[in-house]
């Protein structure tokens, strides 16, 4: 009775890290030096703006420096480091909850215009203790547009006892007339060395032990939230009791060991593709999603990458004996092995969630990337690895030799089939009746037969080639003419090409109807001299299609504006009847026969 009255009395009193360690002094804020700083140099010459805009992520001390700004303005006994001291009747207040100079609105729940207007009333009243009224409005992009316009008199000229201290985490949903109003502070995501570095402070003051790669991974976790890795950090305390290891912090957070990464890229230096689509299947047998898997090993890759230089080591944010053994293996991997695996990885991230068959795109991701080391295999070059599957597992030798001459087929044409070419210089040869042989006239031979001799003949007795000749080489490629007609229809077609990102362009294309100059040039009328820079940058691309299309080298484009008079449009059904009539006669001869009149 007396263990369950304790625990009763324990949990009552439990408080949890993010409140416990909030912190009370500029110094004790984490990941933030500039912007506290600035702060207290402002306290410390008295130069205090009239409303100030707290932007940045979620969890990275925005309300807190708030609270103790306002906490510090109002303390009348400052410390030599400018921090509130504790002490007098204001901090006291403050402590406790009760002081009448501090003022928080939620905008998520009191986003209206007749909240704001309560606000301004309180604004009215000076502070009885203090020198000033601090408002604090946290999440401010949530008010509604007319609150916004209803704050602004008063946020531009505020009575000269109020501060007003703005918090958001989407600074671009506030107005342009409101940033214009205060001084923005833009805090940064706190980094993992920096929450590390805390959360072993926390941990040593709960008597908690804890592995340094343990507590790093709960600050890759948090992704640069102070309160998400307390939070985490109370989680992970809770599921361990007071021992926190790395291998039960993977366990409760559900993140993917590093050791899988290791043990894949080892598959991947080794061309081991049977291997790494295995591990794979064991990583999806442990609940873990491919997207998930997919941006771990980018990840893998990029920390590979930047673990190869000692001058780019910095930027690799794993524990100290992690870190070794990313060097160990970076040295093991070209560089450009991991360019191009760092590009498949992030395409196969990008088409993950448009895809079907999902497994499958991981699949193939990773046998082009334990392809990428095969030697003799011509890879590409740059960061855009050509996109081609080898044969994962090996034939039988007899399957091979069956497979070492491919026989070429032509479905389109007739099937013939070809007797040896000894067999018909058997039937040819006037001695073959001697030996019982039927023969056969040169004439009988079929086409086929007879090619399939010559060219034995040609493989047996090769005839020395003959130099070329300049006109022969000139004659072996000609440019094959063309008329406006299918100028315009491959110009059509180029235009229909074009991705959606350029559907404006590819309108403007279809509209248009070149003319032509002369036998290989021709001209495009555009309306302005912005139309013409767009199209300069499409004119290698188009002279390419159409010199392919239509089978000519000497095509080229020319880009002109048009006159006032080339602009000029039918507008009306005479001038619109008039324009049809010159490009078709036949209109004209129809009209006159059967009467017609244009209304």
């Amino acid at each position: 009775m007396g263990n369950l009255n304790s625990f009763r009395i324990f949990m009552e009193n439990y408080i949890v890290s993010a409140r416990k360690y909030r912190p009370s002094t500029f110094d004790s804020v984490v990941g933030q030096r500039a912007l506290t700083t600035t702060l207290k140099n402002a306290i410390a010459t008295w130069k205090l703006a009239h409303a100030y805009l707290f932007c940045g992520p979620r969890g990275v001390g925005k309300t807190t420096c708030a609270r103790i700004f306002a906490k510090t303005i109002n303390c009348m006994s400052l410390t030599p480091e400018g921090e509130a001291c504790n002490q007098c009747e204001s901090c006291v207040a403050f402590n406790g909850q009760r002081s009448y100079n501090i003022h928080e609105l939620d905008a998520a729940s009191n986003n209206s215009v007749d909240d704001i207007r309560q606000l301004v009333e309180q604004v009215r009243i000076p502070p009885q203790i203090g020198k000033y009224k601090v408002y604090i409005i946290d999440e401010v992009h949530m008010l509604s547009a007319s609150a916004f316009n209803a704050f602004l008199k008063t946020l531009e000229e505020p009575p000269k006892y109020a501060i007003f201290i703005l918090a958001t985490t989407e600074k671009h949903k506030i107005l342009p007339t409101i940033l214009s109003r205060c001084q923005i502070y833009d805090f940064n995501r706190i980094s993992v060395e920096d929450t590390v570095e805390h959360l072993s402070y926390v941990a040593a003051k709960e008597n908690v032990t804890a592995e340094p790669e343990a507590l790093n991974v709960i600050a890759l976790k948090a992704d640069g939230g102070m309160r998400d890795a307390l939070s985490i950090f109370d989680q992970v305390v809770s599921f361990t009791q007071g021992n926190i290891t790395y291998q039960s912090v993977i366990e409760n957070l559900n993140v993917l060991d590093y050791e899988y990464y290791f043990r894949l890229t080892d598959h991947f230096l080794e061309n081991k593709v049977s291997e790494a689509l295995l591990l794979f299947n064991d990583v999806l047998n442990h609940g873990f999603d491919g997207s998930h898997f997919i941006t771990g090993l980018s990840s893998h890759f990029r920390d590979l990458l930047v673990a190869r230089d000692a001058s780019t080591l910095v930027l690799l944010e794993v524990g100290a004996s992690i870190r070794q053994r990313y060097q160990e293996q970076a040295q093991k991997c070209k560089l450009q092995f991991l360019y191009r695996a760092m590009k498949l990885c992030n395409d196969c991230d990008m088409n993950y969630r448009s895809s079907k068959n999902k497994r499958l795109l991981v699949e193939l991701t990773l046998i082009q990337v334990a392809q990428l080391t095969v030697e003799e295999e011509d890879v590409g070059h740059g960061l855009a690895p050509k996109q081609i599957i080898k044969p994962i597992f090996k034939q039988p030798a007899t399957a091979q030799q069956s497979q070492a001459a491919p026989v070429v087929s032509q479905p389109t044409a007739p099937v013939t089939v070809a007797a040896p070419p000894d067999f018909i210089a058997q039937l040819t040869n006037p001695s073959a009746g001697e030996r019982g042989i039927p023969v056969v006239s040169p004439e009988a031979v079929s086409t086929s037969a007879r090619k399939l001799m010559e060219q034995e003949q040609a493989r047996q007795n090769p005839a020395p080639a003959a130099p070329e000749t300049p006109q022969q080489q000139q004659t072996e490629v000609q440019d094959s003419p063309f008329d406006e007609s299918k100028l315009n229809f491959c110009w059509q077609e180029f235009a229909a090409l074009l991705p959606q990102d350029n559907k404006s362009t590819a309108m403007r294309m279809q509209n248009i109807r070149v003319k032509l100059l002369d036998d290989v040039t021709f001209e495009v009328l555009l309306d302005n001299e912005y139309v013409v820079k767009e199209f300069m940058s499409l004119q290698p691309n188009i002279e390419s299609h159409l010199r392919k299309q239509l089978n000519n080298r000497q095509i080229k484009m020319t880009l002109r504006v048009s006159a006032p008079t080339e602009k000029k449009r039918p507008v009306g059904k005479v001038e619109q009847f008039q324009a049809m009539a010159k490009k078709n006669e036949v209109l004209l001869q129809l009209r006159e026969e059967f009467g017609l009149e244009l209304w």
